[in-house]
């Protein structure tokens, strides 16, 4: 009987962690969530027709920006900046549904989403150090934040392109949001396939800079927060 009694009282244990795993893709209050959104971003990104695909991927992404940005506690200050730089984001994605011409006006909406993707990253690794336990919420806010710096640099990309003089990847035309994309998370993983090469600055200069920091980030910021004081006193036993 005492055989049969723990097997019956560790049972209901053994479910808990998939089902922790599951709600946190469906809580506002998890990098779950946020996961998820980067990867729709993503598959927008490469499924829509390109005439709308930068209205609709901005869209998203300033949702992905909004929720990151509450999920990971961001400071005041921050959030009152971010708060503004999304509004204006939002108001130009809206005007740009209603023109889909490439030039300096969408640069400067890629450009002004840059920006705000650049503080998500750095939010979420704040509140990281900031956690008492190594836990799925710690695992998936630094994936969250790695993909994120993989998108600010997809997106600055396609800046460089609506911005720039000349075609981003030379012959290869100015770069699609697909082709930036792709483009981005091979170059911040170093697999360096080199069919697609940007043709001039600031595209090369950006390359080289998503490359230091897609290996920093591994090895600098996840290190950080695995051995911040906070992280280690809350993961003792007992503690």
């Amino acid at each position: 009987m005492q055989d049969s009694t723990d097997d019956v009282a560790t049972r209901p244990s053994g479910g808990r962690p998939w089902r922790r795993f599951a709600r946190s893709f469906v809580s506002a209050d998890s990098y779950g969530l946020v996961l998820l959104l980067v990867m729709a971003t993503y598959v927008v990104s490469v499924s829509v027709d390109s005439k709308v695909a930068a209205p609709v991927v901005l869209t998203v992404q300033l949702v992905t920006v909004w929720l990151t940005l509450r999920t990971s506690h961001a400071r005041p200050a921050t959030r009152l900046v971010a708060d503004i730089g999304l509004s204006v984001a939002a108001v130009a994605t809206l005007l740009s549904f209603f023109n889909h011409e490439p030039g300096a006006e969408l640069g400067g909406i890629f450009a002004l989403c840059c920006a705000l993707y650049l503080i998500a990253p750095f939010s979420i690794v704040r509140h990281l150090m900031t956690r008492r336990d190594i836990d799925l919420e710690t695992l998936l806010g630094a994936i969250a934040a790695y993909l994120l710096i993989g998108m600010f640099f997809a997106f600055a990309y396609q800046a460089a392109g609506q911005l720039g003089s000349v075609p981003f990847f030379g012959s290869d035309g100015p770069g699609s949001l697909s082709q930036d994309l792709f483009f981005s998370f091979v170059t911040m993983t170093t697999v360096g396939y080199g069919n697609l090469v940007p043709a001039a600055n600031p595209g090369q200069t950006l390359a080289v800079l998503e490359a230091l920091t897609g290996q920093l980030f591994l090895v600098v910021a996840i290190g950080k927060i695995i051995s911040s004081p906070l992280v280690r006193r809350g993961s003792r036993p007992g503690s």
